[in-house]
């Protein structure tokens, strides 16, 4: 078997929300206006529109307006990175639920959400300050 995840995301608008994660600093390339491929480090998150994601899947998209159906979590090199992910997902359009701040003296992170509502953590963890156990 192989090892590979794909994560299948719907989209409201597949050009928009690749332009979204373009300009935030991931990488992302749209199929016209059916599909989009999001690579993150080995991870593949393909865009669909909506209808199509309903289609496949048989069940209706999840109300982000309302609820969280996932957060998906990015590590980050540093404190700074963080900072200025942040900033650009503001620039971009994105809202942001969780402003970048330390946790448990050695994660420093901050949540957003994209266009379509899907909730993001982008995390760096200094390991030299964490708990030994």
């Amino acid at each position: 078997m192989s090892q590979e995840i794909w994560i299948n995301l719907p989209v409201k608008d597949v050009e928009k929300s690749t332009a979204f994660f373009n300009a935030i600093g991931l990488q992302a390339a749209s199929f016209g206006n059916e599909r989009a491929k999001l690579s993150i480090g080995q991870t593949t998150i393909l865009l669909f529109p909506d209808a199509t994601f309903e289609k496949f899947t048989g069940s209706t998209v999840a109300d982000t307006s309302h609820s969280a159906e996932v957060i998906f979590s990015i590590g980050a090199d540093s404190r700074e990175e963080v900072d200025a992910f942040i900033q650009k997902v503001e620039l971009a359009g994105g809202s942001i639920f969780g402003r970048p701040s330390e946790s448990d003296g050695w994660m420093y992170g901050a949540g957003f959400a994209d266009l379509d509502g899907h909730r993001w953590n982008l995390l760096y963890m200094d390991t030299s300050k964490m708990p030994k156990r």
